[in-house]
């Protein structure tokens, strides 16, 4: 089987190569699978450059923390032969092997059983970005968010995170106000389904007033930082961020003001560690919610080889959409 294979030489700088590894190499696990279809995460640009990004224990590895594809040996009664089934988080990638592999083994309890109606390509064009996004969205819900209730803004809009929470929210008949940075990427938002283009530059500013008009419904933010915190000073009453990542810093600079007297709520959301049950609930919405012809245009095709140069890419904000690995295309 080929891999994209991460080495760290003496003075710690890694390197990647693809590599002939057979079934012996892999690590322990009850599930193996043959892997169809990979992504490219942030992570996967930090295992993939120099400095390997703090993230992997140890070498040789193989980073990808995503992937989808068939079950080809099961000592889990879950699951059997010819099994589609697909993985995101559990430190796959970073601790453990991941899905820049043709054949992966991995514990069975990381897995979940693929949706009829979505392909092994599919789920990777969703990978963790989209099923982040929808994480996100089922919050916001819980916490009280419906269409009538104003516009909803994606920050980080033409990332993987904001594209899929862009058009989830646009099928739901959300009024999405997109924010980015790249005015050349408005055309593809508004594909997606935005009805409203907000320029980086004006929520870049730090916050100058702890509360400012109410402005929106909801979020999903992707940048953190300054940005989160002017955000949240432009919240309607009672209304939810759910914080996804921090693109622009893990700091926040932010004032207590919008909780105390808005009552706005900050919904922190995790998907590397989600148990099983909301996992199976988010990719059953998913098959359902995400309109897939928009899922289409969000798509970055790719092989094995093109990582290094991908892994570069996503670090300096140059990918739009989903990066999606061919696995098995040479």
């Amino acid at each position: 089987m080929r891999a994209l294979v991460l080495e760290q030489n003496d003075d710690a700088v890694v390197t990647a190569a693809i590599q002939e590894l057979t079934i012996d190499d892999l690590p322990q696990g009850e599930v193996t699978v043959s892997v169809e279809y990979s992504t490219l995460n942030y992570k996967d640009g930090l295992c993939l450059s120099p400095s390997g990004g703090g993230l992997v224990r140890s070498y040789p590895h193989v980073a990808g923390i995503d992937f989808a594809g068939v079950v080809t040996h099961s000592a889990d009664a879950r699951y059997k032969v010819g099994d589609r089934v697909v993985l995101t988080g559990w430190h796959v990638g970073e601790r453990f092997w991941g899905g820049f592999s043709e054949v992966a083994r991995v514990k069975a309890d990381w897995l979940v059983p693929l949706p009829d109606q979505v392909s092994t390509k599919q789920a990777m064009a969703i990978g963790t970005a989209g099923f982040t996004a929808m994480l996100a969205v089922i919050a916001l819900e819980q916490h009280g968010l419906v269409a009538d209730n104003g516009p909803v803004l994606v920050t980080g809009a033409s990332g993987g995170v904001g594209s899929v929470a862009t058009a989830i929210l646009a099928k739901a008949g959300y009024n999405v106000a997109a924010v980015t940075g790249r005015q050349e990427t408005a055309e593809y938002l508004k594909q997606l389904g935005a009805t409203q283009i907000v320029a980086r530059s004006e929520l870049d500013e730090t916050v100058k007033r702890p509360l400012e008009t109410e402005r929106w419904a909801g979020c999903i933010d992707a940048v953190g930082g300054a940005m989160l915190a002017r955000v949240l000073g432009q919240m309607q009453y009672g209304a939810s961020v759910a914080a996804v990542g921090l693109a622009g810093g893990a700091g926040l600079p932010a004032s207590v003001l919008p909780f105390l007297l808005r009552g706005v709520n900050l919904l922190g959301i995790d998907s590397v560690l989600q148990p099983v049950a909301q996992r199976q609930t988010a990719w059953a919405r998913l098959a359902t919610d995400l309109p897939m012809d928009k899922l289409e245009a969000m798509v970055v095709p790719a092989k094995l080889a093109d990582l290094p140069e991908l892994g570069a890419d996503i670090l300096a904000g140059k990918v739009r959409g989903r990066v999606v690995v061919d696995v098995q295309a040479e």
